[in-house]
């Protein structure tokens, strides 16, 4: 595994930060580290990264003990941080270029060109990162977290401040990077996670309440909610009326949104309906609930 915390605590005085996690992060996956501020996200990472040593547990990254390895883990981690510190008085060449010095890389000009153009600073190159936006600070950042090509990338709310067409280049570049890599993100975009991440953790005061493939964690909860549509017109009341159905909302002239429990497929009992009552179904689908939804369940 790339990246393996077993029994992780971070104590500040008696405040628990982390409180006893376990979860493992491999190559070619893209981990989505949810949770509500405060809840411990931004500590384990700085954790895993080796900025702030662990009070009890593991961490494993790429095989090694981080408490026993800093300097080598340092090497194979690519950071950015939720805050980005960037030295504002460089230009965004000069910057890339210390950081690769520090990294002794082989090639750095080569390799500098290279980086600017995955995240998109081509024109802004030759410009001092304190007379840059936001959104072209975080690309900054971000370039300087891959620049010695890392085994592992930890990204802290990596699209901050972007607007929605950087938005999607940098999604676009996470997702690439991750075919290969393991990446880490934590992220409040619920749809940003729903759009790249393959597995999702979620934490809430310290300890981890989920830790589920993305897609499995939309099917998660005690509601569900179908979809349908019919060709002719049917009564709001008619379908209230049905055993199965808690709940109707009408969002076209003959097409409803049906919340139902999770002990039976509700599809069935809906097509049993219409075939004693001669109405024709158009479309019957099952609705995945949104992550947003998913994590104030588990968050609140």
């Amino acid at each position: 595994m790339s990246i393996a915390v077993k029994h992780l605590s971070k104590y500040y005085g008696e405040q628990a930060a982390v409180d006893n996690i376990s979860f493992e992060a491999k190559q070619g996956e893209i981990l989505g580290f949810l949770g509500p501020n405060g809840a411990g996200k931004s500590t384990t990472m700085k954790v895993i990264t080796t900025f702030i040593p662990p009070t009890e547990g593991i961490v494993e990254v790429a095989g090694l003990n981080i408490s026993e390895h800093p300097l080598t883990i340092q090497q194979k981690i690519g950071y950015l941080p939720e805050n980005n510190p960037l030295y504002l008085d460089m230009y965004v060449i000069e910057y890339l270029n210390f950081i690769g010095r520090i990294y002794k890389l082989k090639d750095l000009t080569s390799r500098i060109d290279d980086v600017i153009q995955m995240v998109g600073l081509e024109k802004e190159q030759h410009k001092q990162i304190g007379a840059l936006s936001k959104g072209f600070r975080q690309r900054v950042g971000l370039a300087q977290a891959i620049i010695h090509d890392p085994e592992v990338l930890i990204l802290d709310e990596p699209t901050s401040g972007l607007d929605p067409n950087q938005l999607e280049e940098i999604r676009d570049l996470i997702k690439e990077i991750g075919k290969e890599k393991t990446v880490m993100l934590s992220t409040h975009i619920m749809q940003e996670v729903e759009a790249i991440c393959d597995r999702v953790i979620i934490i809430k005061n310290g300890k981890i309440v989920a830790n589920e493939r993305a897609a499995d964690l939309q099917t998660q909860g005690d509601v569900q909610v179908i979809y349908v549509e019919f060709e002719g017109a049917v009564s709001h009341q008619a379908l209230n009326d049905i055993k199965a159905v808690n709940k109707v909302k009408q969002v076209e002239k003959n097409a409803f949104l049906l919340e139902t429990g999770t002990d039976i497929d509700a599809r069935k009992v809906i097509a049993e309906y219409a075939q004693r009552t001669d109405l024709l179904i158009l479309t019957l689908r099952k609705e995945e609930q949104r992550l947003e939804t998913v994590f104030k369940t588990l968050t609140q």
